[in-house]
């Protein structure tokens, strides 16, 4: 089932990428999409109810883990806070030190939890939760803070998925994601074969294409290896400065107007892997 369950991944996401250009799209038409990738990775989907089962005790089950390790840890702590105000009153000072030692133990606990809840689970870089949740005010979709922002789309990912298969695309995810890293700010898998990354007020929009441009040369530079063969990958990317209050999803489709400028751009020398 976890075979199954991370081809429908892969397979939602190029769904949702596909219909992310479209205006309008009815449930029909999603259906429709959604069977032509299955069947590209000869998936059967016919017995969608029993498929949609599985998949729903699996995500209710990771959920109530979530649930569980979380409720834990908020009753080890109310319990620490207790003996914590009976130890100041007492003036035990065995007893604080105790509780200060499994304080440290459970706030290592809740930072795993919130790393498992805000990882990407394949590229292990950040996901779209960790980005609302760190860069936008409470209960709104407008940013915090004034920064840049750039979107970096992978050239010819889906050549790389039919030609060498989908475990060799994982691995190319990766890879990426690992070189995304050096810019040292926050990388965020957006979408399927997307990143974004989000760059501090202190890095101007010019500062950052450099920094991207130089991480794209290494990167065309090095040939990976896919059994027998070997093949170049690059992207494709685009930047933004932003202003504090400005919308998230408006600076976002700023910065990919400007990477299908780069794309068309980058396709004049780079013709395929």
């Amino acid at each position: 089932m976890n075979s199954t369950n991370h081809i429908l991944k892969i397979i939602s996401n190029e769904t949702k990428n596909s219909i992310d250009q479209l205006s309008v799209v009815t449930p029909s038409m999603y259906a429709s999409i959604f069977s032509k990738y299955a069947n590209n990775h000869k998936v059967d989907i016919e017995d969608e109810k029993e498929l949609a089962k599985n998949l729903m005790i699996m995500e209710c089950s990771d959920l109530t883990d979530l649930q569980t390790q979380a409720s834990k840890s908020a009753m080890q702590l109310s319990t620490n806070t207790s003996k914590a105000i009976n130890a100041i009153k007492e003036k035990d000072e065995k007893i604080l030190n105790n509780i200060l030692k499994e304080t440290e133990e459970l706030r290592r606990e809740v930072e795993k939890l919130k790393e498992s809840v805000y990882k990407d689970e394949l590229t292990n870089v950040q996901n779209r939760k960790w980005l609302r949740d760190h860069f936008l005010r409470d209960n709104s979709d407008t940013l915090k803070e004034p920064g840049t922002l750039a979107i970096i789309d992978l050239n010819y990912f889906k050549l790389v998925n039919d030609t060498f298969g989908h475990v060799i695309g994982d691995k190319v995810l990766i890879f990426i994601a690992n070189q995304l890293r050096k810019t040292k700010y926050s990388v965020v898998r957006y979408g399927g074969d997307e990143f974004i990354i989000m760059f501090s007020k202190k890095i101007s929009s010019a500062k950052a294409i450099i920094t991207l441009n130089t991480i794209r040369e290494e990167i065309m530079s090095k040939k990976l290896k896919a059994q027998n063969d070997s093949f170049h990958v690059s992207f494709s990317f685009g930047v933004k400065e932003y202003k504090a209050g400005q919308i998230l999803l408006d600076v976002i489709e700023s910065a990919d107007k400007h990477m299908y400028e780069d794309k068309i751009e980058i396709k004049k020398r780079v013709t395929g892997i």
